[in-house]
């Protein structure tokens, strides 16, 4: 029961990440009319998704018994923990989702040279600064707790990464929107909301 129980939470956790990607090749899509060019992020959300199909095959074969030393779900081998993984998971990737929406149009939209970005202060970004990055570290921690240990590898090749690129984010923001963008800071938390 276990086994079976694991997996459903690993299927689940699959399907959380694919819809993310689908959702992000989407509204890549619509923006990419008027812009040619690849963004970063459509390029971390296709490498995320190929990395949950890769976990998701690995605990598969675990848990089917061909590979039958692998301790590929040592973290998710309960329902609790299978329960947990997948409500963070979906949590991350929701905020990450709603946080996408918000931004609208100005997510890739060029500037005018010399002109400043719009700043968002709405929807997630009412609560967190970085919506987008704690969504997305969020739902790796999830997928770690609910599918597999494997999750943690990219959490530590993406955590370091999204918080370098929050802090320079915040660095151009705060030249560009001196006291409005500090007094935002002051109201808000820089990745999860209520939390860091």
């Amino acid at each position: 029961m276990c086994a079976a129980t694991m997996t459903t939470y690993g299927w689940l956790i699959l399907a959380l990440w694919l819809a993310l990607i689908a959702y992000w090749a989407l509204s890549a899509h619509v923006v990419a009319r008027t812009i040619h060019r690849w963004m970063w992020w459509r390029e971390i959300a296709v490498r995320l998704g190929l990395f949950a199909l890769v976990a998701t095959a690995l605990q598969v074969a675990a848990t089917g018994g061909a590979l039958s030393n692998a301790r590929v779900h040592a973290l998710g081998t309960g329902t609790l923990a299978g329960v947990i993984g997948t409500v963070l998971c979906a949590v991350g990737i929701g905020l990450a989702v709603l946080a996408r929406a918000a931004l609208g149009q100005s997510w890739a939209r060029p500037k005018a040279p010399g002109a400043a970005p719009e700043l968002i202060t709405t929807g997630p970004y009412a609560y967190v600064r970085h919506p987008i990055y704690g969504g997305m570290l969020l739902g790796m921690l999830g997928s770690s707790i609910g599918q597999s240990v494997l999750w943690l590898l990219p959490l530590m090749v993406y955590g370091p990464q999204f918080i370098h690129s929050a802090r320079r984010e915040e660095r151009l923001l705060l030249e560009q929107y001196p006291e409005r963008y500090r007094a935002y800071m002051k109201q808000t938390k820089m990745l999860l909301p209520f939390v860091l």
